[in-house]
């Protein structure tokens, strides 16, 4: 550990943790000089982004590259992207979003690759479509590299100040931001393509429609200005207001809309503490009057974080160690591509997690102490929390026959000995955490070096927005992130580069004259971006929203491996992704995997031969007997489930070799990148399967107005598919028909089709019953 750090941890250990109001000290890293500051704030800018957490960062890169003059305006420019939280980027249903952000040339995937320590493919042993790519970050190197990748977008500045309040037009007039269109207007792929699927079917038409005219149709009473900020207060320089002008603002506020931090009993006014400290940067209150004053839906929402623990007070030994795999698999789909491109932190500096776990001793420790718990100001005081990143006392609470819960060992970095304990959130007072935390294995005599709390929050109900993240009552104003009733970072990131897009595109052709640009809108069948904001402006949530792969009915089809094939294209003609190198990767990515699928095709034997050459195995046995004469392709035998493409292709070039003269019919295999081979693979093998799951799709869309009997019982018994979380709330609600049960949140694509499967076998049961004959015995 540097000498700085170890003078920080034990300035941080040597106090009673007491939170701080802070007043901000002119910040060195960023040492934009007071006239340069000035100059910035009375320009005029086509977008402003409020915050500078995931949601900002990306929609101000976004904007930037549609050729929007953009300004990031934050309280602290030395806390531009931040991990406030958890040290990791990506997972199930996360790393699919980073996969596609990437695809739009987002940011956080590629800065994730510069500052990663840890990688890990989650699912591995599953298939392909529910994959989930994740890493451990470095948060320095996190934090410097995105302030650099920012700061080279010469078009984007960066403003340190406190918006407190919104400019705004209310003339009275209607208003209209984007480009009323249908889905005939709309860029979009025809055919099956690379992927074996329609990328928008006719079928698909009428929701697109939909969307699109919601998006484009709402008639708004205000317009944005832009915002009134106040400067820093420092030392030689009083605090002062400003009046900055622009065309469109996307508020990404992240956890400080009328923030309140929690420890124990203890409340006082924030958004977060400053990493490892007892300063706490202020709330954002003037922004959360505003809303309130255009009626938007606001409601309270809380997370947490866990204490930050010494990792030199560790017993590493008494832990499972969990290394990381190696080599790491990137995020970017460019370092995917090119391999002598890998991650930032190299093979020899990757470092490994733990893992240890609660006992019977933690949970005793974790009920007896219920009561120094916050009382909170949402769902009746009992804080309206992650549903699936519960606090331990949750944890603890669902599932008293658990013995234990797992808590893993993060290190926060390569020069730190501060390490994260994923899965130990709770608000207890300082020293209950000390004890908590002590009762595991490994960690007995563990010192913390900053005590965990929840952070209490507005937002704005989603539905109050269009699929561009447009609100429908203001103008040229867009909300991502947190804001917007989601939790984590992948998601905040995902709604910044949509807002930031749309923002950058309406205010450029608002400024040059243009008429209203199309709006960029992903489909539910394009990306799991579009599921994650459809899920949202449609269905709103009352619980902080995490992305899952189940929530994706086209999952199949939406996988972390092809995200760039799936929507890079778009990005480029939408003007968000201009990165040569990324469009040439693209074009030499999609010529290797339609290479590889026609010789796929073309290339048969008989079975017997496949059979000979693989061993039985290959054929599995039993088909060999009844198909000897039979011929199969490359591709036939791919699909099946033990045959790997290597497999294929290595009896391939065997038949090649033994060939008496070469052909023009010969087979010769470009030399190519692993993700290549990933994509191939999990295009042939899921190609049948993507069929049936449009066929599904289909079915459902056309039953949505059937009825759902009343007695129908929501419990595992008859619908064992369903979650805890889908069966509470059918319970509840009772629906009466499919288009009811779809509107309910948190419901999942694949619930609905197994409850539509369930009604409908329980219906034919009943008729088959009432069909039956009745048999009248003869009275005596």
């Amino acid at each position: 550990m540097s000498r700085a750090l170890l003078l920080r941890v034990n300035f941080v250990k040597s106090f009673s943790f007491r939170p701080t109001p802070l007043f901000f000290p002119k910040h060195r890293e960023f040492s934009t000089s007071l006239k340069n500051q000035n100059a910035l704030l009375n320009q005029e800018y086509d977008v402003i982004v409020v915050g500078g957490g995931h949601a900002g960062c990306d929609a101000a890169a976004a904007a930037a590259r549609t050729g929007a003059k953009t300004a990031l305006v934050t309280q602290r420019l030395d806390t531009i992207g931040e991990l406030s939280c958890n040290p990791s980027i990506g997972g199930i249903g996360k790393g699919h979003l980073v996969r596609e952000i990437d695809a739009l040339d987002g940011l956080i995937g590629t800065v994730a690759d510069e500052a990663g320590i840890h990688f890990r493919v989650l699912n591995r042993s599953k298939g392909p479509a529910v994959r989930g790519p994740r890493a451990q970050m470095d948060r320095d190197l996190y934090k410097t590299s995105m302030q650099a990748t920012l700061k080279s977008y010469p078009n984007l500045h960066l403003i340190e100040a406190s918006v407190q309040d919104l400019l705004l037009d209310e003339s009275g007039s209607p208003i209209e931001s984007l480009a009323p269109m249908s889905m005939e207007n709309t860029i979009r792929v025809s055919g099956t393509g690379l992927l074996g699927m329609k990328s928008q079917s006719d079928d698909r038409r009428p929701e697109m429609d939909k969307m699109m005219h919601s998006a484009t149709s709402a008639t708004r009473n205000a317009r944005i200005r832009g915002v009134i900020v106040q400067t820093t207060e420092s030392e030689n320089q009083p605090a002062t207001r400003h009046e900055i002008q622009a065309r469109a603002v996307v508020i990404t506020t992240g956890t400080f809309l009328r923030g309140v931090l929690m420890i124990g009993h203890d409340r006082y006014a924030g958004g977060r503490h400053l990493r490892d400290s007892e300063l706490v940067e202020p709330p954002s209150v003037g922004l959360a009057h505003t809303l309130a004053r255009f009626k938007f839906p606001l409601g309270r929402l809380k997370t947490g974080t866990p204490p930050r623990i010494d990792g030199s007070s560790i017993d590493w030994d008494a832990c499972t160690i969990q290394p990381s795999e190696v080599p790491a698999q990137p995020f970017s789909h460019i370092r995917q591509f090119n391999e002598e491109q890998p991650p930032m932190v190299t093979a020899g500096t990757l470092i490994d997690c733990y893992q240890t776990a609660t006992n019977e001793k933690t949970h005793e420790l974790v009920m007896k102490y219920e009561h120094t718990l916050p009382i909170y100001d949402g769902l009746d005081g009992k804080g309206n929390g992650p549903r699936y990143c519960p606090s331990l006392y949750k944890k603890v609470q669902r599932f008293p026959d658990r013995t234990g819960h797992n808590c893993f060992l993060e290190p926060e970095g390569l020069n730190t000995n501060i390490v994260y304990p994923n899965g130990m959130s709770g608000p207890y007072p300082e020293e209950i955490q000390l004890k908590i935390i002590r009762s595991m294995k490994g960690l007995g005599a563990v010192d913390i070096v900053r005590p965990g709390y929840d952070v209490e929050y507005d937002f704005v109900n989603p539905q109050a927005l269009t699929h561009t993240l447009e609100t429908k009552s203001i103008g040229g104003l867009f909300l991502a992130g947190q804001i917007c009733g989601t939790t984590g970072y992948e998601e905040a990131a995902a709604q910044g580069i949509i807002a930031g897009a749309n923002a950058g595109r309406a205010a450029v052709a608002a400024s040059s004259g243009e008429n209203a640009p199309s709006p960029l809108i992903i489909g539910r069948d394009e990306g799991y971006i579009g599921v994650l904001i459809d899920d949202l402006v449609t269905r709103g949530t009352l619980e902080p929203y995490r992305m899952f792969t189940s929530r994706a009915e086209y999952r199949i089809s939406l996988r972390a491996d092809n995200a760039d094939l799936r929507l890079t294209r778009k990005g480029i003609d939408f003007g968000l992704v201009r990165d040569e190198e990324r469009i040439s990767a693209l074009d030499a990515r999609e010529m290797l995997i339609g290479d590889r699928i026609e010789q796929l095709q073309k290339f048969d034997l008989k079975v017997t031969e496949w059979s000979a050459r693989g061993g039985n195995d290959l054929m599995g046995g039993a088909q060999v007997s009844r198909k000897q004469g039979q011929k199969k392709t490359a591709e036939e035998i791919l699909i099946m489930p033990h045959v790997t493409l290597n497999d294929v292709e290595n009896i391939m070039m065997d038949v090649r070799k033994e060939s008496a003269e070469t052909s023009s019919d010969e087979i010769s295999f470009m030399k190519c990148p692993l993700s290549v081979y990933d994509t191939v693979e999990a295009s042939v093998k899921y190609k049948s399967y993507v069929r049936r799951q449009y066929k599904d799709m289909d079915s459902w869309r056309r039953a949505q107005g059937l009825r759902i009997p009343p007695d129908v019982v929501y419990d595992h018994n008859n619908l064992p598919t369903l979650s805890n979380e889908e069966l509470e709330k059918l319970t509840r609600i009772r629906p009466s028909t499919f288009h009811e049960a779809s509107q309910i949140s948190g419901m999942t694509p694949q619930s609905l089709v197994y409850l539509y499967h369930h009604v409908m076998r329980r219906n034919r049961q009943r008729d088959r019953r009432s069909n039956e004959p009745v048999t009248i015995s003869a009275s005596s």
